[in-house]
């Protein structure tokens, strides 16, 4: 086994989550670039100023994900930080659509049920059979983290207040997804609470990324403040909680 702490990272062949494998590999981790097209991973951990290595991960298959915790254990030995930040917004059925437009197809009353499963599985399900596979290495870190990266948009606090400024985009698909990974969560957090493990989730804010067609209006440096902080948590740091880089966000 290594001496150098090791970090997962899905979904980091772009954006914030190779922004947050840069970050990491600065703090002398050993960083897995996490992505469904390993040609592609090994590109983005080519820029990595670091020890950084592509991982062929798809969230969605049960196979690339049995195989990748088989690659982590045989060839690094570890498992310190699983940053669960792979997501989708959409199926991509209609690149470039405006959001509010998006919103307006994906009411209750009229969304797609292929659309909300598609966006679950990746979203939801693909954060929970990921952290499944990996946790046996999880548990055997002196003090292992994950981070599960979530949104503002799903808190239900905030969406109940008449005032709240993305209250009309939220609906059943990626808002919703976000909802149910903070439940996800928290639900992690209470079972790991008596571990070394700490389990909490992280919103990067209004970032400029692929996932909503670079209409965010930060950049992947502030996008990923908020995940680096939590994966380099002491251990008296929280554990179960929603925060963005200004601090706690409601459920």
């Amino acid at each position: 086994m290594q001496n150098k702490p090791v970090a997962l990272i899905t979904g980091a062949n772009q954006g914030i989550g190779l922004q947050i494998a840069k970050e990491l590999a600065a703090k002398d981790f050993t960083v897995l670039v996490g992505s469904r097209d390993y040609a592609r991973g090994d590109e983005a951990a080519k820029t990595v100023d670091g020890d950084a290595h592509a991982l062929q991960l798809d969230v969605t298959d049960q196979a690339s994900i049995a195989a990748a915790a088989e690659r982590v254990r045989n060839e690094f030995g570890r498992l310190d930080v699983l940053i669960n930040n792979a997501a989708i917004s959409n199926t991509g059925l209609r690149p470039g659509i405006p959001i509010e437009e998006y919103a307006k197809s994906t009411r209750p009353s009229t969304v797609s049920l292929d659309e909300m499963r598609a966006v679950f599985e990746t979203n939801v399900f693909g954060v929970v059979a990921v952290t499944q596979a990996m946790l046996p290495l999880l548990r055997e870190s002196p003090a292992a983290r994950i981070v599960n990266v979530s949104s503002g948009v799903g808190s239900l606090t905030r969406n109940s207040d008449l005032a709240y400024p993305y209250r009309p985009i939220f609906g059943p698909v990626y808002p919703a997804s976000k909802t149910a990974l903070n439940a996800v969560t928290l639900a992690m957090a209470i079972e790991l609470e008596s571990t070394r493990i700490k389990v909490n989730a992280a919103c990067p804010g209004f970032t400029k990324t692929n996932l909503n067609n670079y209409t965010g209006t930060q950049t992947v440096e502030e996008g990923a403040r908020e995940p680096v902080r939590l994966a380099l948590l002491g251990s008296d740091g929280p554990n179960g909680t929603f925060s963005n880089a200004d601090g706690p966000l409601p459920w």
